[in-house]
């Protein structure tokens, strides 16, 4: 199904918001002419969107803690969308020239944003630019009229970024050993570093290129930091002053990545590169995303998916599952990206973005034996760089950050799917395959088609997970 179909069907043709151009990479996404010729598994699949608002940029999407405002990063600040009707997602406010009263001029690249109750970080920019780093915190409790709450500026770019509500976790990989940098929100100052240099000196003998901070995300006075082809670690914020090393999840040793003769390709193609971590509300089940290729066109790499971990012990943590990305019929840097982006962990679902490869919701009642609950694709009109739980539907984010596609940026919201639910059986234990009155044991998305009384009921869990989730 082409875009401008799916513009016909939702009766949303010439719906848009003025927002920022420019087609800035995601790190480290490369560029490409767009050219491939889809095959068979790149033609549009899966249930249609429930609506779509055309935006002219589109980076990363968080949604509120009752579901019911999405916000997106922008490129040249930050765009709010009310997601009340799922059907029809409408503008609400946005803010740009960020920083704009730096002698250095507004951030340039506003790609990522977190959320706490109602304050939006919104940090940048995401790659070498001219303008201002650093960060900018809004209240957003009026939706129509964020207020700036504080700005920092900083002397490093940040890709990623997340928030407690006070403190600001930032990749910082302009400086010395690509540290994690928590700076106070609220005093607007730094207040602590930590690196893989912390964790041995060894590290210091690895190019860096393969181990910038690609991504953070804090819970429970716990950091979750994807460093590349350097893996996943474990640090413990608690302090933000003194953070410690928690655990290695993952990755190779730095003699191993110290020997290698290409770093180029290295950070190109599997294995490493960690690209996007987060937990579950427990943060007993971690999920990983790996962003590769083929880089070379010889079959040597290609996407990667999102390994789950139980990390209920995280010095012992154990993989349960891949969850493998898309197929596709060019996984050169080029061709058709099906590889892992952003995703969320809640609910007992991963919703997960795939670039061309489109958005899926995975059923992880069982994560050991994740089942697919849906999935939607349109490889030439779309690339989604991340999918988000909200009330009665998921939100996803289609970019243009590939230079050379035709895809046209948006807000895409669809349906929740049905999951499994577990039931007590006769002998009292818990199962997730059926119930005893011969039903499949399923359960709609919370909110579903209807909207009404479940949209409500989405709101609500959605606030108590992410009221959980934040640091006491």
């Amino acid at each position: 199904m082409r875009r401008r179909t799916v513009l016909r069907r939702l009766a949303l043709a010439g719906t848009g918001v003025g927002l920022a151009t420019g087609t800035a990479n995601g790190h480290p996404t490369p560029t490409g002419d767009g050219t491939a010729e889809p095959a068979a598994s790149d033609t549009p699949t899966g249930e249609d969107p429930l609506g779509v608002l055309e935006m002219e940029t589109v980076y990363e999407v968080v949604t509120s803690p009752d579901g019911h405002t999405a916000y997106v990063a922008t490129g040249d600040g930050i765009a709010l969308v009310d997601l009340v009707t799922p059907t029809s997602p409408r503008p609400l406010s946005q803010r740009t020239d960020l920083l704009a009263d730096s002698d250095n001029g507004p951030i340039q690249r506003v790609q990522d944003l977190a959320v706490s109750d109602s304050r939006l970080l919104a940090a940048g920019p995401a790659h070498p630019a001219d303008g201002a780093h650093g960060f900018v915190v809004f209240d957003v409790s009026d939706r129509q009229d964020p207020e700036r709450i504080a700005g920092v500026e900083l002397d490093t770019r940040i890709h990623n970024c997340d928030f407690d509500g006070r403190y600001a976790y930032l990749t910082a990989n302009d400086r010395d050993g690509n540290p994690l940098l928590v700076v106070d929100t609220d005093a607007e100052q730094e207040v602590g570093e930590w690196s893989l240099l912390d964790a041995g000196d060894a590290w210091s003998d690895v190019p860096t290129s393969l181990w910038p901070l690609h991504d953070v995300w804090v819970q429970n006075d716990r950091a979750y930091l994807a460093y590349w082809d350097g893996g996943t670690w474990i640090v413990d914020v608690s302090d933000p002053s003194d953070i410690s090393l928690v655990a290695k999840v993952r990755g190779r040793s730095p003699e191993e990545l110290a020997a290698i003769e290409n770093p180029g390709t290295e950070r190109s193609e599997p294995p490493g590169n960690d690209h996007f971590v987060t937990v579950d509300e427990e943060a007993s089940l971690l999920g990983v995303g790996g962003e590769s290729w083929d880089l070379g066109d010889d079959d040597s790499g290609g996407p990667s998916g999102i390994d789950l971990y139980d990390i209920s012990d995280p010095t012992d943590a154990e993989l349960l599952a891949t969850l493998d990305p898309p197929p596709t019929s060019d996984p050169s840097p080029g061709g058709i990206l099906t590889t892992a982006h952003n995703f969320e962990l809640t609910a007992d679902r991963c919703y997960s973005a795939w670039y061309n490869g489109g958005v899926r919701v995975h059923d992880l009642t069982d994560p050991a034996t994740p089942e697919l609950a849906f999935e939607w694709r349109d490889t030439e009109a779309t690339s989604f760089w991340t999918a988000q739980r909200a009330a009665g539907c998921f939100v996803a984010g289609s970019t243009n950050a590939s230079q050379g596609t035709e895809v046209q940026p948006g807000l895409y919201t669809f349906p929740d799917p049905r999951i499994r639910t577990p039931t007590a059986d006769s002998s009292g234990t818990n199962n997730a395959t059926g119930n005893a009155d011969g039903t499949d044991g399923t359960s709609l998305g919370v909110g579903g088609p209807g909207f009404g009384i479940g949209s409500a009921v989405a709101a609500v869990g959605l606030v108590a997970w992410r009221a959980r989730r934040r640091r006491d």
